[in-house]
């Protein structure tokens, strides 16, 4: 094997993966405490325990949510949830002691296979473990079971995933929208009611464009590629990322501003834009186009940017190049998502826009 091939294997190990899945409950809670109290600091004096609070209630919601999403995603879609650490160890045991009875094995090698049991291998175990092993009596069927390659995943298994990923990805953007409301509440009572259309509008742009429609995206185009009989790796991946970046981020995009132009605005401002209008309110109707013209067209103050793809966006969807690349080393990124989700939810949370 060379480096690449190991460092993948080292990266998929099923023990390093649920530790690291263990773990994500931790990171994400030091992560927004430190961040919390970082975006308090920023603050002028005075005004920093406010800060700490709304800031704090939106992050804390939001983290709770992503938290619990992978369990309500598994139970409404019936899609049993990854093994735990306890699990993957029985396994682990199960496996190593059965290898070890049937096949002669030197001393330094026998220590790997112990260690594999309960402990993370290092890059250079893992080496070892694989120039040994591989030629002996069942060697690569053992090494599969011990570290799995990545599936060879198809358009129907994507498509299969979109309605467990739909509903993951949108607990943690609900959560974020409902503990920024509830902040703006506590700190803000009197105004609160005017920033819920910008939550709501960076809401949908984080679910459609950073979630839903790169999944789609993928799928679509896998499926395409194989309806013209395409198998090559490379193709496959270059393909299903073409799909992403199309469907996902430009198309997503796209359709998440015109919902927030054509649909979240009417209904948050009709009562603002029939007083400016001195028009009777029965006789408003808010898909007519004089109505999207005022808003849009006749009053240029009232123009807001469109929400485009930023650098952080785009960086959310190391979980779709994970799933498109059909390489080992990124089995990690579903115990990670929890943590991208946050960022998500987060940003639906404070209104993020342009």
């Amino acid at each position: 094997m060379n480096n690449m091939q190991v460092l993948g294997k080292f990266l998929d190990q099923p023990i390093l993966v649920s530790k690291f899945k263990k773990a994500v409950p931790a990171v994400l809670t030091g992560g927004a405490a430190a961040y919390t109290a970082y975006d308090a600091l920023k603050e002028e004096k005075g005004k920093r325990k406010e800060r700490a609070l709304k800031t704090g209630i939106t992050l804390g919601t939001t983290v709770a949510a992503a938290l619990a999403a992978p369990h309500i995603a598994s139970a409404i879609t019936k899609r049993p949830l990854p093994a735990n650490l306890n699990a993957v160890k029985t396994k682990n045991k199960e496996l190593v002691d059965s290898f070890i009875n049937t096949n002669e094995t030197e001393k330094p090698v026998k220590d790997i296979l112990n260690k594999s049991k309960e402990k993370i291998l290092s890059f250079k175990e893992v080496k070892t473990l694989y120039t040994n092993v591989k030629e002996k009596p069942n060697g690569k069927e053992f090494l599969e079971k011990l570290i799995p390659s990545p599936e060879n995943i198809k358009a129907k298994d994507i498509f299969s995933e979109i309605g467990y990923l739909s509903i993951y990805g949108a607990v943690p953007v609900a959560g974020g929208i409902a503990g920024g409301i509830a902040s703006d509440i506590t700190t803000d009572r009197k105004h609160w009611r005017k920033k819920v259309p910008n939550k709501i509008k960076e809401g949908s742009y984080q679910y459609l464009a950073n979630i839903f429609m790169c999944n789609v995206g993928a799928g679509a185009a896998l499926g395409l590629l194989e309806k013209a009989g395409i198998t090559s790796k490379g193709a496959r991946a270059a393909g299903m990322t073409a799909g992403i970046i199309t469907t996902g981020i430009i198309g997503g995009s796209k359709i998440a501003n015109f919902i927030g132009k054509n649909v979240i605005d009417p209904i948050f401002n009709k009562k603002k834009i029939r007083e400016e209008m001195n028009e009777d309110v029965l006789d408003i109707n808010f898909s007519d186009k004089k109505i999207k013209n005022y808003i849009y067209k006749s009053n240029p103050q009232k123009k807001e940017k469109e929400r485009t793809p930023e650098l952080l966006d785009i960086s959310l969807h190391t979980d779709d190049i994970a799933t498109v690349s059909l390489l080992s080393g990124l089995k990690w990124i579903e115990p990670a998502l929890p943590i991208m989700y946050t960022l998500s939810g987060y940003r639906a949370g404070i209104g993020y826009r342009n």
